[in-house]
């Protein structure tokens, strides 16, 4: 059966293939090459009325002209000449196709279509032949059996094995190419939801903050504390990279890794700053304690960290909890009698605790060191050390005056003390300054250390004669993780008293270090009871502002509530003050390297690789966003090809990545995991993913986009931990809930997933915010406090002795 050639006129452009324009295409291509026939396609920009099609068929040299495709398919197989009874059932199967198949709709129909056209196999050819009635239920079934997913095309075996032999036959195989230059995949398409999802579920990451987390006994069971930062302040960007941001990234990477999490973190409120803060603003120390309380749950909400509880200590649970650790101490003998000689005021008529005392420093000389610690040399004090005291309530010299306090032996405790510590810095493998300092206290030998002060604010002693003292904010704020745990959930102790099946990991900055792995550890041994110890330390260094230090009182630096006023969004705050992150040594917070950091990396890195990828497989000339399948030969294990050393060097670098957040290096891991991203650029680069890829080397582009499409949900669980609101804008992207991250690298994203909508992860920041930012938050400060004129000073304690007495009226 041959003819001479045929014209295929269109007068408009390329047609979805979901339609029956393109059907249409397809069946006059197919019956033309099956039965020998020349195709010859032009265009014209004059309409015609009688064609039903975007299209019209002239026949060879009769100018005859057929304007529909059954009737261009009934020519070119001289169906008027075969035999009545094969010509009534070959015209019963095209009415079929015309009047019932055509009306369905590939997005809402696909059982009956699967259903009708399994029923007419039996009319169809059962080989690779081609016949007339194949090509027309061919043409209508193909942009529909191409794009079901596999399990619903299992259920139809006969029809299966008809599309299968039938797209493989020669006549088929040879107009394909055509025929895809002269459609569009698919411009009306499918939108994306869980319904048209085709993922490895194994992966999903399911995690509820509402539900209360336990330790699962068998199970990795991780407690993460944050230093509490106190109440007095409005945290500012160093406090919450040495803290609470570092800690909220371990969480969320334990999280995901699997493990049973819980992150607790709270207010320290008690103690003498609480008393001189309520001084200054004129209010009680519980309204001051709401106040700040509020504000600080306000920026970590807004930073976007991830508590199970932000609680407080000013509490009954932090009272009853306190009060009964130290009487198991004292029970135990580890708790002894000191009479100390401290500085009296005579003018307020009370011992001044540390922080109402300023004098000079005893070794630098600097004038105002507080009465506990000089922020220049940084060496701890006893108020009675300084040189030239004041009372910072009046101005006053106070005179020396002694007073009884309790202290805990922590000489006697010393050994159980450095047994933990060579314990568990070894089993937990401690960050070097925090181990550092640790040695240092002890070698230098531990001695009694007061527990109690004369103040007001804070829990009371439960011992005859100490009733008007209160125990000592530095013993009693590390108790506040399991008082704040306790207001979690009535059953603490199960975190907090099971060392078994619990680790303990506690972040904060370097000056924290010896109250959490000397003080607190040798508290908890005293008592007796078997507590849950810290396993691993991680201590910052300092976090410094454009070559100074953040001032409050200057107006130096930024806030937690000044990131929010910039207008950036919090994961790129996160991402710049971890990468950042001063875990060895200290480091600098600039505006330029802010905005650098944003546009150079955020932007043209990990933005750009996951753009990239997304829109090239949304387009509509391409993949129109559904997620091809990879050739398995050119990713199998030992492969010779630049897609399985892709896959080779992202696994490589992923277990670097989790080696290095299981031992807590955030900076080296967040380094990595961009080092991922960027080895998806490379790939993409590697491989010229462009149109040209897509139409002349198909299965190479299939492979590329299988690839770099989970390239990109892997990526989302690399950096939630970094970037949460990124990763969820990733996973929502890929219409993908979000994901645990795995071992090694794999396609969990599966043939036949459609995709969603691509959209820019990070936005451009101008270069000119630099210097607005400068001007705003402050350009310079110096490396060493600023020291107050006398003139200064008088007033400052004239203003605090003012607001003592509205206090106390």
């Amino acid at each position: 059966m041959t003819n001479s050639s045929i014209s295929l006129v269109q007068n408009v452009a390329a047609q979805p293939a979901n339609t029956a324009a393109a059907a249409g295409l397809l069946k006059v291509l197919i019956a033309a090459q099956a039965t020998g026939t020349a195709v010859e396609i032009t265009t014209t920009d004059k309409a015609t009325s009688g064609s039903k099609l975007p299209f019209w068929v002239v026949v060879g040299d009769s100018q005859t002209t057929l304007y529909d495709a059954n009737a261009v398919v009934r020519y070119l197989y001289k169906t008027g000449s075969l035999a009545l009874a094969d010509r009534i059932a070959l015209e019963q199967l095209l009415e079929w196709e015309e009047k019932t198949l055509s009306g369905l709709d590939a997005d809402n129909d696909m059982e009956a279509i699967l259903t009708g056209a399994d029923a007419k196999v039996g009319q169809l050819s059962s080989d690779s032949t081609v016949g007339a009635a194949d090509v027309v239920v061919l043409g209508a079934l193909y942009f529909a059996l191409s794009n079901v997913k596999d399990a619903a095309l299992n259920a139809f075996p006969a029809l299966q094995q008809w599309f299968v032999c039938q797209t493989a036959a020669p006549a088929v195989v040879a107009v394909l190419p055509v025929y895809s230059a002269n459609v569009v995949k698919v411009l009306v398409r499918e939108e994306a939801s869980a319904a048209n999802r085709n993922l490895n579920t194994d992966v999903e990451f399911v995690y509820d903050p509402a539900k209360k987390v336990l330790p699962i006994e068998g199970a990795k069971n991780i407690l993460i504390t944050s230093a509490l930062p106190y109440v007095n302040n409005v945290p500012h960007l160093g406090n919450i990279i040495g803290s609470t941001l570092s800690a909220d990234v371990f969480a969320r990477y334990s999280r995901v890794r699997g493990n049973n999490t819980l992150f607790i973190c709270g207010t320290d409120e008690y103690g003498t700053a609480t008393e001189t803060k309520a001084l200054e603003e004129g209010v009680t120390c519980q309204q001051l304690c709401d106040k700040y309380h509020a504000m600080h749950k306000d920026v970590y909400d807004w930073f976007g960290l991830s508590f199970d509880h932000f609680g407080r200590t000013s509490t009954d649970k932090q009272t009853e909890i306190v009060q009964d650790i130290f009487t198991r101490m004292h029970k135990n003998g580890f708790v002894s009698e000191k009479t100390t000689q401290q500085l009296y005021c005579e003018q307020c008529s009370r011992f001044l605790a540390d922080r109402y005392v300023e004098g000079t420093c005893p070794r630098c000389a600097y004038e105002d060191a507080r009465g506990d610690q000089c922020d220049k040399c940084g060496h701890l004090l006893d108020a009675i050390e300084l040189v030239d005291p004041r009372c910072k309530l009046d101005g006053n010299r106070p005179v020396v005056r002694e007073s009884t306090h309790l202290c805990i032996d922590l000489d006697r405790l010393q050994p159980q003390c450095a047994a933990f510590v060579e314990k568990s810095s070894t089993a937990g493998a401690w960050s070097a300054n925090g181990l550092s300092i640790t040695n240092s206290w002890l070698s230098e030998g531990l001695r009694p250390r007061a527990i109690t002060r004369d103040l007001k604010w804070g829990v009371p002693v439960p011992l005859a004669g100490f009733d008007s003292k209160v125990f000592y904010v530095w013993f009693d704020a590390c108790i506040g993780y399991p008082s704040i745990t306790a207001a979690y959930t009535p059953e603490w102790e199960q975190w907090w008293k099971n060392p078994a099946n619990v680790q303990l990991f506690q972040f904060m900055g370097k000056d924290n270090v010896p109250f959490h792995t000397v003080v607190f550890p040798s508290s908890q041994i005293a008592t007796g009871e078997d507590w849950t110890l810290l396993h691993h330390i991680s201590a910052c260094e300092y976090l410094n502002y454009e070559g100074g230090k953040f001032s409050k009182s200057r107006g130096v630096g930024v806030f937690g509530n000044n990131a929010r006023d910039t207008g950036v969004a919090p994961d790129v705050w996160r991402y710049y003050l971890l990468s950042s992150r001063p875990e060895s040594s200290d480091t600098i917070f600039t505006w330029a390297n802010f905005v650098a950091c944003n546009n150079s990396v955020l932007l043209a890195n990990i933005g750009n690789f996951c753009n990239r990828t997304l829109k090239f497989l949304d387009k509509n000339t391409t993949y129109a966003g559904i997620v091809p399948t990879a050739d398995p030969a050119l990713i199998a294990a030992g492969a010779d090809s630049v897609h399985r050393r892709f896959i080779d060097d992202v696994n490589e670098l992923l277990t670097s990545f989790i080696e290095h957040m299981d031992a807590v290096r955030i900076k080296a891991a967040l380094s990595i995991a961009r080092d991922i991203s960027a080895r998806g650029n490379q790939y993409l680069q590697e491989c010229n993913t462009t149109n040209a890829l897509f139409t002349e080397q198909r299965t190479q582009c299939d492979t590329v986009m299988a690839l770099a499409v989970n390239l990109v949900y892997l990526l989302s669980a690399l950096f939630h931990p970094f970037m949460p609101a990124t990763a969820d804008s990733i996973c929502r992207q890929l219409n993908a809930p979000s994901r645990l991250l795995p071992d090694s690298f794999a396609l969990d994203l599966k043939p036949g997933h459609i995709i969603g909508k691509p959209e820019h992860l990070f936005t451009n920041i101008d270069a000119k915010k630099v210097d607005q930012w400068l001007a705003e938050f402050g350009g310079s400060a110096s490396d060493e406090p600023k020291q107050e004129s006398k003139k200064d000073k008088k007033k400052k304690a004239k203003a605090a002795a003012a607001a003592k007495t509205v206090q106390e009226a």
